[in-house]
């Protein structure tokens, strides 16, 4: 078996490893799901009333927003995960196994991954019971789910990098929050960034997360009509951008990942 052959094989195995440890510990699947869940009942029953979105009903505007929502709480859980391995000393244990050094955070993120689809899969569900609707073609439907994976894979290496940087599963809770946080309310995730005021008005307009949002949006017919959509070019060329953040977040997050486990198992 050749290098490649060997890196593919270890990581389908930390693949199956860590889909069975969320199978075993269900709440890690729960708490990505619920509190999407809960934004998704809170702003279509409770705020929904109060948000006026121009040509589109508000309910079908947020659930492409609350989809994001629910990718950046799942990365999250990547991040939570890997700090427990190293608290437990699984990474020492790897070290002694004849397996690619990648493929331990390739398998990390591929179960995650597969997390996501099924979260998203469940927000899908959600939506469409509170008055969601997919109103493009099954071809650009498609497309909006695999953009979502996409940018759901890239930034679980975003957070893989934080948590081998801060080691510990309280330091990485706390500082996952208050970046996510930002991520997620400076952003059009539940209100149209041209409403905001100037400064957070151009922060949200270049926020990625305002970015995928708006490229869902647009491919599964949830989107603002053009004369009303902010005139930022992030935004009016969202599912470019998307695919450009999508890259850009691989391209830097994935080597430094890997050279952060590397200098962490060499401890």
């Amino acid at each position: 078996m050749n290098t490649l052959q060997m890196a593919i094989a270890d990581s389908v195995t930390i693949t199956k490893r860590n889909a069975l440890k969320i199978k075993r510990a269900p709440d890690l699947l729960g708490g990505a799901v619920i509190l999407p869940i809960v934004f998704v009942l809170l702003f279509a029953y409770i705020f929904g009333s109060m948000i006026e979105v121009p040509g589109v009903s508000y309910r079908e505007y947020m659930v492409p927003g609350v989809f994001v929502v629910a990718i950046v709480s799942s990365a999250q859980i990547t991040g939570y995960t890997l700090t427990l391995d190293l608290r437990k000393g699984i990474f020492d244990r790897f070290r002694t196994l004849p397996m690619a050094p990648s493929a331990v955070l390739t398998g990390q993120t591929l179960s995650d991954l597969l997390m996501n689809l099924t979260s998203i899969v469940v927000m899908a569900v959600v939506g469409l019971i509170v008055g969601w609707r997919i109103h493009t073609t099954p071809h650009e439907a498609v497309m909006g789910f695999l953009l979502l994976l996409l940018f759901a894979y890239a930034f679980s290496w975003v957070t893989a990098t934080v948590a081998l940087a801060l080691r510990t599963p309280e330091v990485f809770n706390n500082i996952a929050t208050l970046v996510s946080m930002p991520l997620m309310f400076l952003s059009n995730v539940f209100v149209d960034s041209a409403r905001l005021p100037g400064p957070l008005k151009a922060v949200a307009e270049w926020n990625p997360v305002s970015t995928i949002v708006q490229a869902a949006r647009d491919l599964f017919g949830n989107a603002i009509p053009a004369t009303a959509v902010s005139g930022a070019w992030p935004l009016q060329h969202a599912v470019l951008v998307s695919l450009l953040w999508s890259v850009l977040i691989l391209i830097v997050f994935v080597p430094l990942a890997t050279r952060l486990y590397q200098k962490t198992v060499s401890r």
